[in-house]
């Protein structure tokens, strides 16, 4: 298989492989793939309860029940927090 990057995302990827992140320009596209797909699978398993969360806040907004800037900034960055915190598979 052959692929053809722009020439910035080629210099994106060297950087990181020479940065030590990743040993091969291949096991770096390798993982970026796999996570790709891992991100996929889990918005299409997620679908309907992403959709029907956007539909709960957009009926809140419309009511006025809106968040200050502070507070969600805050509140997304210990979800991440979180989120990265927890023990993967793999």
């Amino acid at each position: 298989m052959e692929i053809h990057l722009k020439p910035e995302l080629e210099e994106l990827i060297k950087q990181d492989v020479q940065q030590g992140s990743y040993k091969t320009v291949d096991e770096f596209v390798e993982h970026a793939v796999s996570m790709l797909h891992e991100q996929e699978a889990w918005l299409a398993q997620n679908r309907s309860e992403i959709a029907a969360k956007i539909d709960e806040g957009y009926a809140a907004a419309q009511r006025g029940e809106l968040t200050e800037a502070d507070a969600a900034r805050s509140k997304l960055a210990e979800l991440k927090r979180a989120y990265f915190d927890k023990p993967r598979r793999g």
